[in-house]
């Protein structure tokens, strides 16, 4: 292109676009740098607290082998001990601050400030319908079920990149497992876990029963049977050509459109039937996601218009819109709702996310073609999409300063909640990923980093940092408090760190290979050296895959071990009808 002959590669790192992407990266290293350190010391209280209880132990036996009069003695001091009053002028008043007894164990000058946010233990159990109980438990245990199978796709082909000649069968090749992995996980794993936690926010936010749990259910299977019927095609070499993320052919879209349809209504009518007169901020986003994406699958599939560059323009729009009006403001809406429950405190700033919410409907709707920078596509219309990309930036920093002002005062609960890792995980990777992916758009960058394995990174810090993590978040706090059953807190904590360290072993290899190779096309090097240069980085990228999946599995696990009863999926928490219908046999 004419316009890329101006483009200069001499000093690449002093680009605005890659310093921002290692900025940002480091990010993520003080992050994980942080939780490790509150890990070690929540370890070395542990020690702590075990030293202390030895040494009264060995109290314990040093008064057994003492005789009567000295233990009569001793006990006489304890009793003078007990009596000990505080006089008030110990940490108060005017007075130095005194504690010669040692009875302070810590101080704090926010009085706002909650003691303890979320505990180890889940807490109080939701009283739940058991209907909606149901519901939610089923649309989630599916869910990981497609996790596990679309990752088990992605890692058998993280090998084929090292061992090529794995197999010779056609139904395992790349070509079609590829379009496998990815719409397995979109809307396989992603959507019914969306759905399975929008259903009890839509209930609970509206203080009503769902509008009808049978099309729910509907719904519910036709979704499974469009990603069943679509992953079948898809080995078998049926697909709807080359467009990415819109792999499956019509009829199996429509399955799945029906079944959106479906919950959409659902969710409407319940949002409708409100006890309360206030439509909760997380609404707004999980019924304007629904919206978003029916149009999106009528655009992306109406064939008509979709000739030549009408086809380009049309899968930009798609691909980018299906992550960002579908998945990430979904599950915004579900984080704006079971962060601050998780927490036990209200919404930082009910503004900011309004001014999260239309903001983002205005910028993400036309930053689709920054993926065809360069292309034959209208340049205004790149640079249109360049400057919509930047303005992302609003509704970015809007949700993220929200998220985190609304954890203010808990992070040294972080040792103590397997929850909140996962949390501040996914809200950091929401400003990460988002900020990384607006400044990937600028034009050098863009010209480097594009049809390399630099966008495979990205996609995976976005769909996998942001959207998994989050709703890993969303399902800890909500399963145990519906089901009564928590996992092992070993097993949260080995999910959570191979999930986090395999990502970000994953993603720095390919960003760091991706790199490397989009500068030697650039150098007009041979296309070969580049594939075989990036074999170590590969490596890497199987590595980290590897830590990922089996953190799915044991992910999975835990799902098993939250909803596992003696009597199906019911739990030992009675709905208000079960009370009410116990009280009238009493």
């Amino acid at each position: 292109m004419a316009q890329s002959d101006s483009i200069d590669t001499e000093n690449w790192l002093s680009s605005p676009g890659i310093i921002g992407t290692l900025v940002l990266m480091a990010i993520i290293l003080i992050v994980a740098v942080l939780i490790i350190v509150a890990r070690l010391n929540s370890y070395v209280s542990g020690l702590n607290e075990k030293r202390q209880r030895n040494q009264r132990l060995e109290f314990s036996e040093e008064l057994a082998n003492l005789e009567e009069g000295d233990i009569d003695n001793i006990l006489e001091k304890r009793k003078q001990s007990l009596k000990y009053q505080l006089k008030g002028t110990e940490l108060g008043s005017d007075y130095e601050a005194k504690d010669e007894k040692g009875l302070i164990q810590a101080v704090t000058n926010e009085p706002d400030n909650p003691i303890a946010d979320e505990k180890k233990r889940a807490g109080e159990a939701l009283e739940t319908p058991e209907k909606l109980k149901q519901l939610v438990v089923f649309y989630i245990g599916a869910a990981a079920f497609w996790l596990v199978f679309g990752t088990l796709v992605g890692q058998y082909l993280g090998m084929k990149f090292i061992w090529p000649e794995l197999d010779n069968i056609s139904w395992l090749s790349f070509g079609r497992l590829r379009p496998v992995h990815t719409n397995a996980v979109f809307w396989g794993w992603a959507s019914l876990a969306m759905y399975g936690l929008g259903y009890f926010v839509i209930a609970r936010t509206s203080n009503t029963k769902i509008y009808n749990y049978i099309w729910g259910w509907f719904a519910f299977v036709l979704i499974n049977l469009a990603v069943l019927l679509g992953s079948l095609f898809l080995m078998g070499g049926i697909n709807n050509g080359g467009g990415e993320y819109r792999e499956y052919i019509w009829p199996v879209m429509l399955l799945f459109a029906i079944g959106l349809v479906i919950n959409f209504l659902n969710f409407y009518k319940t949002v409708a039937n409100r006890k309360i007169s206030e439509i909760y901020v997380s609404n707004w986003y999980i019924l304007g996601a629904m919206v978003w994406t029916i149009v999106l699958i009528i655009i992306g599939y109406l064939p008509f218009y979709q000739n030549g560059l009408g086809e380009t323009v049309t899968q930009g729009y798609y691909m980018h819109q299906g992550v960002g009006m579908w998945f990430m403001t979904f599950t915004l809406g579900l984080l704006y709702y079971y962060l601050p429950a998780a927490l036990n405190k209200p919404i930082y700033s009910y503004s900011l996310g309004v001014l999260a919410f239309w903001t983002q409907m205005l910028f993400y709707t036309m930053i689709g073609t920054h993926h065809f920078v360069f292309s034959p596509l209208p340049w205004w219309l790149q640079t249109v999409a360049i400057v919509f990309s930047a303005g992302m930036l609003i509704p970015v920093i809007a949700g993220t300063t929200n998220f985190l002002m609304t954890m203010k005062g808990s992070f040294h609960q972080i040792s103590k909640s397997y929850i909140l890792p996962f949390f501040l995980v996914g809200v950091i990777y929401y400003f990460v990923g988002s900020a990384q992916g607006s400044l990937q758009a600028f034009r050098f960058t863009n010209y480097v980093w594009h049809f390399t394995d630099f966008n495979v990174a990205h996609s995976h810090i976005t769909m996998y940092g942001i959207i998994t993590f989050m709703l890993w978040a969303c399902i800890y706090a909500i399963l145990p408090r519906i089901t009564g059953k928590e996992p092992p807190q070993l097993l949260v904590g080995a999910h959570f760190w191979l999930a986090f360290i395999g990502l970000f072993a994953y993603a720095i290899s390919l960003m760091a290979g991706g790199t490397l190779k989009g500068l030697s096309w650039v150098e007009g090097l041979p296309f070969i050296e580049s594939v075989i240069m990036m074999k170590q980085y590969w490596v890497s990228r199987a590595i980290g895959g590897t830590l990922m999946f089996i953190s799915h599995l044991i992910f999975a696990y835990n799902i098993y071990l939250m909803v596992r009863q003696d009597n199906g999926v019911k739990s030992n928490i009675k709905s208000s009808a079960d009370l009410k219908e116990s009280k009238a046999h009493v």
